[in-house]
Order: C-alpha cells, then sequence, then structure tokens
C-alpha cells in the first residue's frame, strides 16, 4: 500500500505530460484572444457595376479562428487559405452592412486574401494595394507568427451604378478592444474623402444629403449632451435655485446662444489649436461649476444669472467643439446644417434633462427637505465633484509647457479681446430687455408707452 502511494504521484506526473503532449500534437491549430490594439485601412472604390473594398487588417483581429500552426508554433501559410476566408466571413463581411441609393447589398464576394508582413508599405494607394493583394502570396517557407502578420482582404459588391449614393456601416469595433480605422472613399473622377473614426462608425453617409447630415448630428448632439457629465452638472447648477419659468427660459437661451457662438468659432478655426488648449478648457469647464455652485450656496443674483449662464457658456461651447471635432468628416459638403444640427440635438437633450429635473427638485423641496437646505445640500454635492474634477485637470494642463509670447499668440490674444469687448457690449445693450423680462414685464409694450402722448399714458 504504501509503495503503491509513492508509485502514484509519478504516474499522475508521467500522464500529466503525456497528455499534454498529446494534445500539442493533435491541435495544430491556435485560437487567441482579443487583441489591444486594432488599426484597419481601407479603401471604397464604386467602378462601373462594380465596388471594392480593399482591406488590410491584424491577422490576429479575426477572432476565435483556428490558425494552422507548424510543429514550431510558426503560421503555416500553405494550409491557412481556407481557415482564414472563413474568419473573414464571421469577423469581417458579416459585419459591414454596404448600401446602394438606401438599398442594402448582398455579402461580397471574397475576391483575394493575403497575409502581409508588417514591414509592407503598399496600402499607401488603392492601386499599389490591389496589386499587392491579387499578387503572389509569401513563402510558405517563411517562419511567421499569426499575431505579428497582416492580412490584406479585397472584397467585390455588385452595384447598378457608380455614381450611386452609398453608405456602409462597419461594426469593427468587434475586432479588438481598441479599434480605429481609417476609411478613403474614392468616387469616380471625385477627390478622394476620408474618414477616420474609432470603434464602430454607425451608418455612414458617404456623400450626404443636408436632411441626412442634419439628422446624424442632431442625434449626436442630443446624445453628446446625455453623456457629458460635467455639463449636466452645470445645467443641474443652473436649475436647482431657479425654477420658475420666465428666469430659466433666459438663463437657458443666454448659455444656448453663448455656447453656440464658441462652437461655430471652433469650426470655422477661429479658436486655438495648440495642444494646451483643450485641458485648459476642460479645466475651465470644472471652474463654472464649482463657481456656480458655491453663488447657489450663499445666494444668487437673478439678474446677473443669466450673465453667467452666458460667459461661462461661451467656455463650454469650446468643449462642445472637441466632442464634435472628429464628427465634422461626416457632414459632407453640409458644415453649417450640420452644426446647426448639433445644437439641436443639445438643446433637445438639455430639455429632456429640464423636463425630468425641475419637477424632482419641486417633488424633493416640497416633500423631503426644506428647499433652502435642499439647495445647499445639492450645490455642496456638484461643488465637491467639480473641484476634484478641476485639481484633476489642473494637473493635466499642468505638463503642458506655456504658450511661447511671441508675434501669432499677441495676434491671437487681441482677436479673442475684440471678441470679448464686442459680447460684452451686445450683453449689456439687452440687459434691460431681460431684466423687464424676468420681472414679467413686456419690454417692447414698456417702451411703446414710453412713446406714447402724456395723455395717452394716463388714460
Amino acid at each position: 500500500m504504501r509503495r503503491l502511494e509513492r508509485i502514484a504521484p509519478r504516474w499522475l506526473a508521467a500522464a500529466s505530460v503525456a497528455w499534454a503532449m498529446f494534445l500539442a500534437i493533435a491541435s495544430p491549430a491556435c485560437a487567441h484572444d482579443i487583441p489591444a490594439d486594432v488599426k484597419i485601412n481601407a479603401f471604397f472604390k464604386p467602378d462601373g457595376n462594380k465596388l471594392e473594398l480593399l482591406v488590410r487588417l491584424p491577422l490576429a483581429s479575426l477572432i476565435d479562428t483556428d490558425f494552422p500552426l507548424r510543429g514550431n508554433g510558426s503560421l503555416d501559410i500553405a494550409r491557412a487559405d481556407e481557415p482564414i476566408r472563413a474568419g473573414i466571413k464571421v469577423w469581417l463581411t458579416d459585419n459591414i452592412d454596404v448600401y446602394e441609393d438606401g438599398v442594402q447589398l448582398a455579402k461580397p464576394r471574397i475576391v483575394a486574401a493575403l497575409v502581409s508582413l508588417p514591414s509592407d508599405r503598399s496600402f499607401t494607394s488603392f492601386e499599389e494595394g490591389r496589386a499587392h493583394v491579387l499578387g503572389p502570396p509569401l513563402s510558405s517557407d517563411l517562419d511567421l507568427y499569426w499575431s505579428q502578420v497582416l492580412l490584406d482582404v479585397l472584397l467585390e459588391y455588385p452595384i447598378q451604378s457608380d455614381h450611386s449614393e452609398f453608405a456602409v456601416d462597419l461594426r469593427v469595433d468587434r475586432l479588438g478592444a481598441s479599434v480605429n480605422t481609417a476609411l478613403r472613399v474614392m468616387p469616380p473622377g471625385g477627390a478622394v474623402r476620408a474618414f477616420d473614426f474609432h470603434g464602430a462608425s454607425g451608418l455612414i453617409y458617404l456623400d450626404p444629403r443636408w436632411h441626412q447630415a442634419v439628422l446624424r448630428f442632431v442625434v449626436e448632439g442630443f446624445w453628446h449632451i446625455l453623456d457629458g457629465t460635467d455639463h449636466l452638472l452645470f445645467l443641474a447648477c443652473l436649475v436647482i435655485p431657479v425654477r420658475r419659468l420666465r428666469p430659466l427660459i433666459v438663463i437657458v437661451t443666454a448659455f444656448t446662444v453663448a455656447h453656440s457662438i464658441t462652437l461655430f468659432a471652433s469650426a470655422f478655426g477661429f479658436a486655438p489649436d495648440a495642444l494646451w488648449f483643450p485641458p485648459l478648457i476642460e479645466t475651465l469647464i470644472a471652474a463654472t461649476i464649482v463657481f456656480m455652485a458655491l453663488e447657489n450656496i450663499v445666494g444668487i443674483n437673478p439678474a446677473r444669472r443669466w450673465i453667467y449662464a452666458f460667459g461661462f457658456g461661451l467656455i463650454h461651447g469650446f468643449g462642445f467643439s472637441f466632442a464634435l471635432r472628429d464628427q465634422l468628416q461626416f457632414a459632407g459638403d453640409h458644415l453649417v446644417t450640420s452644426l446647426l444640427g448639433f445644437n439641436l440635438g443639445v438643446e433637445i437633450g438639455q430639455l429632456s434633462v429640464l423636463v425630468v429635473l425641475v419637477p424632482a427638485l419641486n417633488l424633493l423641496f416640497k416633500y423631503v427637505v426644506d428647499e433652502r437646505i435642499g439647495v445647499i445640500i445639492l450645490s455642496a454635492l456638484v461643488a465637491h465633484t467639480g473641484w476634484h474634477w478641476m485639481i484633476e485637470r489642473g494637473e493635466q494642463l499642468a505638463k503642458f509647457p506655456l504658450p511661447k509670447l511671441d508675434a501669432a499668440f499677441f495676434a491671437s490674444l487681441m482677436r479673442g479681446l475684440m471678441a470679448a469687448l464686442i459680447l460684452t457690449a451686445l450683453v449689456w445693450l439687452a440687459s434691460g430687455f431681460v431684466r423687464r423680462f424676468m420681472q414679467g414685464k413686456d419690454p417692447l409694450a414698456d417702451k411703446a408707452l414710453a412713446k406714447a402722448p402724456s395723455g395717452e399714458r394716463r388714460g
């Protein structure tokens, strides 16, 4: 019995080794995990009655594909074509939808698929990339590992005309933890249009009509305001102590007009493009939240509330522009209407928040806590959050070098000061009108009464 106990561990160890060797011999293929960083290059070229989509991506992005391996663990290129084509269908073609004049095209034909070296530079142009994919495969004697090579694919769709209106939906976010796509559209006889995006693209109209661009940007603006926690907290700071209709209309309108000004200015290139500018704006946005929350605590001045909303709205507009910057590529030739659509989406989002927030605050202050105490508690929580954001973003801002005090800097500073003076004058001119409106008076009626003869005013 004791001898058996001494021998058993040896037999178990030997059996484990034998089983591992058996698995290694019997499993000449390799499945793998999701890659961390995937970069995709693609060309979209309609030509006559066919549409060619040329794609380069890492071979490792064909997740769970069993690649045939040789004894040393390298990719067996001679036997790889069939499993690679199966992986292309599952992970690429089944996740790409192409539309011609609003009608979804059938799945494409895989014309060619080629394993390429990471050093290959043929995808600098469509012609070179296409010739490379249709060329001879790599030598099967090369020792290449599946996680280190690229895959080039040429897909072909039958179409009615190369002058049709095309749209594409690339659901490539499944190919990796982080996926970046560079798509180049090559219309017949036209300039190349470039699209660069992260994750899934959503439905992209490659040459959108104005209403298609507006609809996309309305949706973008709506979801941006709902996803932007800092903008929502600032909006909450505006609403917490002021929930009457007239003041709310003035305050929210002032914020809307202000962020629209800087959003348009940034889109048309009138904002600094230095690396320090975005972290500066993000830090200032956090500071506006802290300021408004502290004013709620110490007591607000209704006459100045809308001015603060206007001034701070200028800062938030630059923040909106940073989020919009990567989306302007989808506007086509409709930049202005797309910006208006984004603004409309932001306002719809803000109104949606107000529709929920104002009644909720009224119920809270009526049944749960005294209004003044509730305003202080909620504002203190917001101020605490904004303060931490301001410190964290300030630390990021401090990592950037100070701007050079050269002629370009002072010229930009002068333009900014002139714009600030003009906006200040407009606010001063509007202040009387706004004050009367917030007090429940009709400014136009007061003006007409002032011009009327004294007898009519007495009557």
